[in-house]
């Protein structure tokens, strides 16, 4: 945009100097039109962001929610990672959790929608918190008098889990249902360290603390086996109890059908959709284009698209919404690992992040601050630097109210105890309570190779960390005493906000993870509910402060987030309205290239280059070592 104004200014420069002869009218008439035209640029810009996307509805027209990708609190990155990943080919896709809410939220109200389809072929799912509160959503609309229909090819055991919550779930003849459980495998990387000649060093407190596991063992420890038995088991429970009761199964019929799958997939010849239509998971077996004739036949035909009269939920949603004004209570998303300076959206900076938490604290016409943790945690550094402005915020007299999402784990909890209240879904996992470091060296790969390494320093310190030589005994001495005090602060906050026995804080740390609602029951949040919960209980604090002001129970939710312009607002538009560039276009995802790799050998090396991502970024920090509150417990329907 700078270099077009520099042209122009150019090309008049030109003029008035006489280099391009033209007449004093017609030199006019271009200063006219250049303003004119730079009026008519801005205005169109502001129009197409502001009303280029209104909608005018019919009577009985049906809300298409095609949902595709993964279900988060916040889209990750901004208007630059977005331009490359699709020049790359690899942009991911995803769907906002609070986009699902507002849309059912505004069409249960909306005369001229009759129903909702619901297509989850393209839907990747969350975390289960993230599906039991869109699943809340999908109750809310039904309750309304509306109907829900849900369709796709075939439900994997995320998309299922919403679609249960339809009145009518719907797959093709040749689909079906596919509901396994929960579980995880992780790869233990020791005697490949070993082989290589790299030594992990392991520092932690907390005998439940098992993030650093897979690269000092061969096997889960019994600790770890343990903690996580206990809190999938009850994951698994609220699974199955949601979908057993929005189906109106008998309790436990779930597992008891998997238990006999082998034989009764046998008895229906091999047929998966018959044998979900048996098990009432499914109502009925229709391929699209007979579902298309079905709503055609009910809400009408839309002549310009040869189908049934209908409207998609992303034009609707931006048709519908409108900006929130004057006093509110502000959100602030903390979602994904914790680093210490700056981060995009979709993860969490230090810096960053207490910049949004100072933005709504500083704003007086925010009356509250929600702050919604989706988190496993990260830097310690980080995590405090957030808490601290959270506890600004708070001493400064604005409630504050902790919603925690599927996962506010270690450094996650860390910033969530700088609040007046926590709230939790039973289904949250938090915890994780402890600290760990990690400080590899490769001696033996050094010794393998056939490379030396040496030279003069004036104090032990200089090279106590030197990752081409054995860990000097002083600084693991040093480490595990800088861990144990951060453990000590970290418990010791705990009990504090808490009101805990230190003893007893230090019981239920240890780096165990607890699901919600066993947290509830230790008393490491306040109560179970969801973002709305957290959002009423904002209100209800702020009409406390305000003399029981009606006004204030009726206060509207803004989120705070990165500062977007018009020029990007249309930029993404346009990118989102043409497709931005086919896919034919551009190159192949990186591990694709791998052409002679099986699906599985992929997926191997995928998930060994996430394992030791994370050791990479601790060889990389620039400080001799770098604490962690971590939790690697990320639990996924």
């Amino acid at each position: 945009m700078k270099a077009i104004f520099q042209k122009i200014k150019s090309f008049y420069a030109l003029i008035n100097r006489g280099i391009l002869k033209v007449s004093d009218w017609m030199i006019n008439g271009f200063r006219v039109a250049l303003v004119f035209g730079l009026v008519l640029y801005a205005v169109g810009i502001g129009w197409f962001v502001l009303y280029a996307d209104k909608v005018s509805l019919e009577d009985h027209t049906v809300l298409v929610m095609d949902l595709k990708g993964v279900l988060v609190e916040e889209s990750p990155g901004g208007l630059k990672d977005k331009l490359i990943g699709e020049l790359q080919g690899n942009a991911p896709e995803t769907v906002r959790l609070r986009d699902i809410v507002m849309t059912l939220e505004l069409a249960a109200k909306d005369k001229h929608i009759d129903k909702v389809l619901l297509k989850l072929d393209n839907f990747q799912g969350g975390g289960l918190v993230s599906l039991r509160e869109a699943a809340s959503a999908i109750e809310k609309f039904k309750a309304s008098g509306k109907q829900v229909v849900a369709w796709s090819s075939f439900y994997d055991q995320r998309q299922y889990y919403l679609a249960a919550h339809a009145n009518q779930v719907l797959s093709h003849p040749m689909g079906g249902v596919l509901i396994e459980g929960l579980g995880r495998n992780r790869n233990y990387y020791k005697d490949a360290l070993d082989k290589l000649g790299i030594k992990a060093n392991l520092i932690r407190v907390g005998q439940f603390k098992s993030a650093g596991e897979p690269y000092v063992l061969n096997a889960p420890s019994q600790q770890a086996l343990k903690a996580e038995a206990h809190v999938y088991d009850a994951l698994w429970a609220l699974y199955t109890g949601g979908v057993e009761k929005a189906r109106n199964l008998p309790a436990g019929s779930i597992d008891q059908n998997i238990g006999k799958l082998p034989d009764a997939l046998i008895k229906v010849k091999g047929n998966p959709g018959q044998l979900a239509l048996d098990w009432k998971w499914l109502d009925g077996l229709q391929t699209f284009e007979s579902l298309r004739e079905t709503l055609m036949k009910e809400v009408g035909k839309d002549e310009d698209i040869q189908s049934f009269r209908q409207v998609g939920w992303k034009d609707y949603l931006t048709s519908e919404v409108k900006r929130v004004k004057g006093e509110h209570i502000a959100i602030v998303v903390a979602e994904g690992e914790i680093g210490d300076g700056r981060a995009p959206a979709g993860k969490i900076g230090g810096i960053s992040t207490s910049e949004r938490i100072r933005k709504a604290a500083e704003d007086k016409d925010v009356k509250a601050i929600v702050l919604r943790v989706n988190s496993p945690g990260g830097s310690v550094l980080g995590s405090e630097l957030i808490r601290e402005q959270l506890q600004i915020a708070k001493d400064k007299g604005k409630p504050i109210v902790v919603s925690m999402g599927n996962l506010a784990a270690s450094g996650g909890y860390w910033i969530s105890m700088a609040s007046d209240v926590i709230i939790a879904d039973p289904a949250t996992i938090t915890g994780s309570i402890g600290v760990f470091s990690m400080l590899p060296t490769g001696e033996g790969l050094m010794s393998k190779i056939g490379v030396n390494t040496g030279g003069y320093q004036t104090s032990w310190l200089a090279g106590a960390y030197d990752p081409r030589k054995a860990l000097d005994p002083r600084m693991q001495a040093l480490v595990q005493s800088s861990i144990e005090h951060i453990y000590a602060d970290f418990i010791g906050k705990v009990s504090a906000t808490r009101n805990i026995e230190l003893a007893k804080a230090d019981d239920l740390a240890q780096g165990r993870i607890w699901t919600g609602a066993q947290a509830a029951n230790h008393k490491l949040i306040d109560r179970l509910g969801s973002l709305s919960d957290a959002v009423e209980e904002a209100r209800s604090r702020v009409a406390k402060l305000d003399g029981a002001n009606a006004n204030s129970k009726e206060l509207p939710i803004r989120y705070v987030g990165p500062k977007t312009s018009p020029i990007e607002k249309f930029a993404q538009k346009f990118m989102g309205q043409m497709g931005w560039i086919s896919a034919e276009s551009v190159a192949p995802p990186a591990w694709s290239v791998l052409s002679g790799l099986s699906g599985a050998d992929a997926l191997m090396l995928n998930t060994l280059g996430q394992d030791l991502s994370w050791l990479q970024t601790v060889i990389d920090k620039k400080q001799p070592f770098g604490a962690a509150a971590h939790c690697l417990c990320n639990v996924l329907p």
